[in-house]
């Protein structure tokens, strides 16, 4: 079985409805996610005032009591290294490949300053995610060929990049929690395999398969996308190790279904699928598996019903 069992939801979706529907058996792992893309500092700082008031606490305090490990995963690079550094220190930023310093994703990870900054603001943002986990999931920008070209960048592979600077945020969360863990998102282009580059001792692997079709399993040879996707996970594993590694998947994310604009649609979790998918998990030796289940609040519940928790959470449990 795997080991933990859980799901994400956004910030603005925390409170009784979210906790009651949690505190089913099975499941014992709840992932807060503030929203990415161009909003993500914006979405982080909310989350950072929302977790200092009485409504996250009762949510919180609920949940760990009844076992549950809360974390928080979230795109932070722009909120860690904030953009508006530009001007004074376009060195950080990274160069696209017309050569120019753009301080639109991510950041240059040759840089010794830069990487200096992340690790101190990687652990001030860790210290102010009140959690009963050591794992931490502070992800880079998300998007697409955001990788730094200049001349000591491009040799460098995206994956290699992401990896120093998921090494560099570690060491930074571990001078103030020295038990830190800290997640590798294998994710559109960082899902091969690094290259230059070694992880440290506590990095571990996230899958997050979004280019799969969800209509077919996983581990389906037929269906082309999921063939690509799937490709680098035993490489992937055999790299960082199983221990602590994790499947971010996308079972009942509504939000993908729904191409992540309202109106609302019914979610139709197909359990064909996600039990052929949570046996693929098994079979390779993940160690745990959550879902983003985002559109699934009460505004969801209200139109269509209750969300489809239970038969997920009893599709994660299964032990084959």
């Amino acid at each position: 079985m795997l080991t933990q069992r859980g799901l994400l939801i956004y910030p603005e979706e925390v409170g009784p409805y979210w906790r009651d529907l949690l505190l089913d058996p099975g499941l014992n792992l709840v992932g807060i996610h503030p929203a990415g893309g161009v909003d993500a500092a914006r979405s982080l700082e909310r989350l950072l005032e929302f977790v200092q008031t009485p409504p996250f606490w009762d949510f919180a305090h609920r949940l760990t009591r009844a076992g549950f490990s809360l974390e928080y995963e979230m795109h932070a690079m722009s909120w860690l290294v904030p953009r508006d550094l530009l001007a004074a220190r376009p060195d950080w930023f990274r160069m696209n490949r017309q050569g120019e310093r753009v301080n639109d994703f991510n950041l240059c990870p040759s840089n010794p300053d830069a990487l200096a900054v992340l690790g101190r603001r990687a652990a001030e943002l860790a210290s102010h995610l009140p959690g009963s986990s050591n794992r931490f999931f502070f992800w880079l920008d998300d998007v697409k060929d955001a990788a730094c070209h200049c001349p000591r960048c491009r040799h460098l592979t995206p994956s290699d990049q992401a990896l120093i600077l998921t090494n560099q945020m570690l060491r930074g969360v571990r001078t103030m929690n020295p038990a830190a863990k800290m997640s590798y998102l294998a994710y559109q282009d960082t899902l091969p395999v690094p290259v230059n580059v070694t992880p440290d001792s506590g990095v571990f692997l996230e899958f997050a398969p979004i280019g799969r079709d969800s209509s077919r399993p996983i581990g389906d040879p037929g269906c082309p996308q999921n063939a690509r996707e799937a490709a680098p996970i035993d490489a992937l594993l055999s790299f960082f190790g199983k221990e602590d590694s994790q499947v971010l998947e996308y079972w009942i994310d509504n939000s993908r279904f729904c191409n992540w604009r309202r109106p609302l649609k019914r979610l139709n979790l197909d359990l064909a699928v996600l039990h052929a998918d949570v046996r693929f998990c098994l079979e390779k030796g993940f160690s745990a598996a959550t879902s983003f289940a985002c559109f699934l609040g009460e505004d969801y519940a209200n139109e269509f019903g209750p969300p489809p928790v239970q038969a997920y959470a009893r599709a994660l449990s299964q032990n084959d």
